[in-house]
């Protein structure tokens, strides 16, 4: 082999790549420049080239091991963006080239809002609508500078109204309706109040891109004053009224003496209220005058009882305890005194007074209108009440049993046969009623009336045509809610002291005390079925109210501009 073949194979074979057994693993990799054929680098050993600045590093220099050694250089980051709204528009949205909006197949239903029909039915339908499909509002409240009043202002003047509201027993959509119509009275358009049992909030968004700002407010004291309930609705009243000039600070002197202003009857006349109350719904179960004089003196005797307790801070769940232990334990005494009179129209009488009413209508109208957690509440809050009654009665009439007092619930069946002493009688108790609710003197005689035609319906039906008294309580009820909302429509006030005292005399109190006395006598299955019928009862005077309610706001249109001049006026406005 000549010396060109073989250095052409050499050349050959060192362009041949080495077998990995033929590499060791310290040689440096192929293009580094080590000094020295055979010298041996660390695997840790920084390739050259790689230019570091070597400075003078004392021992107690700490580096951590996410450090950036010196020489390195490493692109820097672009610089984060400033915080900003979550409602900013991002950086690839253009309103110019903006995607068409979506329209639905049937199209967007067309709500007329006349501005002749009462605040009450512009602001709930306006509060079922798409917050984007709303009209946009024409401040009501003019303001000399143009930026008008703070935002925070309005909002708490909105909680304040809505908590003297739902404190007075105003339903969940009445209040989140009158907040609207104050919150749209100051120019604030994009409002969304939020009521439940024990809490309210409003929040209001200025635009699409801008913060919302939300208030809340916690309502812990309840009381019955429909004096300060039509004095609130009057307020609001005014404020939507493009007509009636009301700045914010007048709004909070009205609101401040509303708060101040004393109750229209003193607590004697509460008492006497209810007494009369008492004997009035005994006299419609049968009762004669020493019935009626029984039942009143037992009902005033657990009244102050109830005052007592409450002046000691007791909860209303013993409150209604002990109120309720008077009536019965008189009408024990005059069974076991063999005294010729009807105990269980006695006892029946007391338990009328005492019955929560207000709060069962509230609540299932709460429930119908879709505010589910709010009436759940109201319900839960009438089944206590309703227990601490049947607690009290159960333990007054175990102890009669005991004693020997042999009660006849058959007793208390047979009405009287006189038609005009029964009306006279619905009349007094829902008058009665009216004076417990701290009603306006002006609205009592209104709903005095629509008692009487409240158990006219009744009476017709049951006793003279014969139906079933769950229907014919729900079509008495329904003519008491349809004529309680025409009425305070006329006077552009709250319907429930025209309703809450008039269905006073279709509450089921001898069906309520007939299951009591049947569990007392151990015939638990018979005081059942009672109970059960009770509480259907209850079921047709709430759901009967509310369709007539809604019946009138269906097909009926009271109210014109001119109407509500003229109510103003009358008013002193």
């Amino acid at each position: 082999m000549s010396y060109r073949e073989h250095q052409a194979v050499t050349d050959a074979e060192d362009r041949k790549p080495k077998s990995d057994e033929a590499r060791s693993g310290f040689l440096p990799p192929a293009g580094t420049a080590v000094d020295g054929d055979m010298s041996t680098t660390s695997e840790f050993a920084i390739p050259e080239g790689l230019a570091l600045h070597r400075g003078a590093v004392s021992e107690s220099e700490t580096t951590s091991e996410f450090a950036v050694p010196d020489g390195l250089d490493v692109s820097h980051a672009p610089p984060a963006e400033s915080e900003g709204s979550a409602f900013t528009p991002p950086n690839t949205y253009s309103s110019k080239y903006a995607p068409s909006a979506f329209t639905p197949p049937s199209g967007i239903p067309v709500v007329s809002l006349t501005k002749d029909v009462p605040w009450q039915d512009r602001m709930r339908t306006m509060l079922r609508m798409p917050v984007a499909e709303r009209p946009a509002p024409e401040p009501v409240q003019r303001h000399t500078d143009e930026a008008g009043p703070a935002v925070p202002r309005v909002l708490d003047l909105t909680l304040r109204i809505g908590e003297l509201l739902l404190a007075g027993g105003e339903g969940a959509e009445d209040v989140e309706a009158a907040m609207f119509a104050v919150c749209r009275s100051y120019g604030l358009d994009r409002c969304e109040p939020n009521v439940t049992f024990t809490l309210l909030a409003v929040s209001y968004q200025p635009s699409l891109v801008d913060d919302p700002v939300t208030a809340s407010r916690t309502v812990r004291r309840r009381g019955t004053d429909y004096t300060r309930l039509a004095a609130v609705y009057q307020l609001v009243d005014d404020l939507s009224d493009d007509e009636t000039a009301v700045s914010l600070e007048e709004a909070y002197r009205r609101l401040a003496e509303i708060r101040r202003n004393r109750h229209p009857y003193p607590g004697w006349a509460l008492t006497v209220a209810s007494g009369a109350l008492a004997g009035a719904a005994s006299v419609l179960v049968g009762g004669d005058l020493l019935v009626f004089v029984a039942a009143a003196l037992g009902a005033m005797l657990g009244d102050r009882l109830a005052w007592l307790c409450a002046g000691r801070g007791l909860p209303e769940f013993y409150q209604f305890t002990v109120a309720a232990m008077p009536p019965a334990a008189i009408g024990v005494a005059l069974t076991v005194g063999h005294v010729d009179v009807k105990a269980s129209a006695v006892i029946t009488g007391g338990l009328f007074a005492l019955l929560p009413g207000r709060a069962l209508v509230a609540g299932v109208q709460d429930g119908l209108t879709g505010f589910y957690i709010t009436a759940s509440a109201r319900l839960l809050e009438v089944l206590y009440f309703f227990v601490g009654i049947v607690a009290g009665v159960l333990l007054v009439l175990y102890f009669g049993v005991q004693l020997g007092a042999r009660l006849n619930p058959d007793a208390a069946l047979g009405a009287s046969d006189e038609p005009v002493l029964m009306i006279g009688a619905s009349m007094l108790l829902s008058l009665a009623f009216a004076v417990l609710l701290q009603q306006e003197r002006s609205t009592v005689v209104w709903v005095t009336l629509n008692g009487g035609v409240a158990w006219v319906v009744y009476g017709a039906m049951h006793y003279a045509g014969g139906i079933s008294p769950v229907a014919s309580t729900a079509a008495a009820a329904g003519l008491v809610g349809l004529f309680g909302q025409l009425l305070s429509r006329y006077q552009f006030a709250s319907a429930l002291p025209y309703t809450t005292a008039a269905i006073g005399p279709l509450l089921p109190g001898s069906a309520t005390y007939f299951g009591l006395l049947a569990i007392a006598q151990s015939k638990v299955d018979e005081g059942l079925v009672s109970l059960s019928s009770a509480v259907a009862l209850a079921m047709a005077i709430a759901i009967g109210v509310n369709l007539g309610s809604e019946i009138s706001r269906m097909f009926l249109r009271i109210g014109s501009a001119e109407k509500r001049r003229a109510a103003k006026r009358t008013r002193g406005f």
